[in-house]
């Protein structure tokens, strides 16, 4: 018999190494994040999971888009922080998140700004730079996992009979 973990009990999409109950839920439930890394970490889950209220709640009002759809948005497959800083009330993070592209792979790198108000931040803008990835058998493995590529997702592909 096995025994299956509630979606809240599984690890965060963020990259974290905590459960999503732990770390960026709380976020998503309306707690408000201390620092503008956590809160890229929850918007970034929030585009993993199609939290569209989230991510527009999240975006200062400044810079907000009209209207935000997910439909396009890439299988996005892992997060990670290259750094993070926060001076008063403004903040940044630099980030590259990797997702699968047909067969391949592909990241988004950006340096984003954040901005608190009333105690809460907020995405402002950010910017963006996009490219392909091509992992070597012995590098770490695009999908977050820690294994090495060649014994992760190198050739896994739709299962043919």
């Amino acid at each position: 018999m096995t025994t299956q973990r509630s979606p809240d009990q599984t690890p965060c999409p963020c990259g974290s190494g905590q459960t999503y109950a732990t770390c960026c839920q709380p976020l998503h439930l309306g707690k408000t994040a201390e620092t503008p890394e956590a809160l890229m970490r929850s918007r970034y889950c929030a585009f993993v999971l199609g939290l569209t209220d989230y991510l527009v709640a999240t975006w200062h009002p400044r810079t907000r888009p009209g209207n935000l759809s997910l439909e396009q948005s890439p299988d996005w497959a892992s997060l990670q922080i290259l750094d993070s800083g926060q001076h008063g009330d403004a903040g940044t993070v630099h980030f590259r998140a990797n997702y699968r592209a047909g067969s391949g792979w592909g990241y988004l790198e950006e340096h984003s700004d954040f901005v608190r108000e009333h105690g809460q931040w907020f995405y402002l803008s950010g910017e963006t730079r996009e490219g392909a990835l091509k992992p070597g058998r012995n590098e770490p493995c695009p999908c977050g996992s820690g294994k090495k590529y060649k014994a992760c997702c190198l050739g896994v592909g739709p299962v043919t009979g």
